[in-house]
């Protein structure tokens, strides 16, 4: 039991772990896949078959739309107006896939503690890829609006604030990581404890609160904060 586990809780009902599902030998390093990853794949197939059964319905989309095309509308509305407000009107349409791709993955994410499974964006190699994403995104953004201007401005408006603008952009990724990884992994462990601590509440109807505003309230929260803060960036490099 003690060799499938990535990280073991003194008390075994206090269930917030990372754990190892089993491991495989590769290039003589053990690989782990943990339960990080298989949360991963189960949400990365939900996306792709909520995105073929979107693909179907939308080409043969009505004048009116009515049931899902009236929800995808919806949320390509939402997400239109999120970037318009932060980059400009009609200047960021170039990334609404990219955006539009955060938001989704990072949602459904959140989402997953209502399933029984571990969020994996309370994992924070899962956050900080997501940042390491963004970054390159913004920098690649900056470099296509000004070329070498771009890093020219890591020297404004003295050269001896290169420093400073240096940890400045680098940082983007980590503030971004961070924060996200940080509400997640709290809201899975308050979780944990209520369920390990004090079982005898969870038979009152407790469970559905607490999931409805650390799992979906705050969820949706903190993807909403993400994905704006992400269009803030891109929108200042523009």
């Amino acid at each position: 039991m003690m060799q499938t586990m990535l990280y073991s809780a003194e008390t075994p009902d206090l269930d917030f772990y990372i754990k190892g599902v089993f491991s495989y030998e590769l290039f003589g390093q053990t690989l782990w896949i943990t339960s990080t990853h298989l949360s991963m794949f189960v949400v990365s197939l939900v996306l792709i078959i909520l995105a073929l059964v979107v693909n179907r319905r939308m080409k043969r989309a009505t004048e009116v739309p009515t049931g899902l095309q009236n929800a995808v509308e919806y949320g390509i509305e939402f997400l239109e107006n999120l970037i318009d407000g932060n980059m400009g009107k009609g200047k960021g349409h170039g990334y609404i896939g990219f955006v539009g791709t955060v938001f989704l993955f990072v949602l459904f994410s959140n989402l997953s503690g209502l399933f029984g499974l571990r969020a994996p964006t309370a994992d924070f190699g899962v956050t900080f890829a997501i940042g390491i994403t963004t970054f390159l995104v913004i920098q690649s953004t900056g470099i296509r609006a000004h070329k070498l201007g771009h890093f020219k401005a890591l020297f404004e408006p003295l050269p001896f604030l290169f420093p400073i603008n240096l940890i400045g952009e680098i940082a983007v990724p980590v503030s971004l990581s961070m924060r996200l990884f940080a509400n997640i992994l709290g809201g899975t462990i308050i979780v944990a404890l209520w369920y390990g601590l004090l079982p005898v509440f969870f038979n009152i109807g407790l469970p559905s609160f607490l999931h409805a505003y650390l799992d979906m309230f705050s969820g949706c929260i903190q993807t909403y904060v993400l994905c704006m803060l992400a269009t803030i960036y891109i929108g200042d490099k523009m």
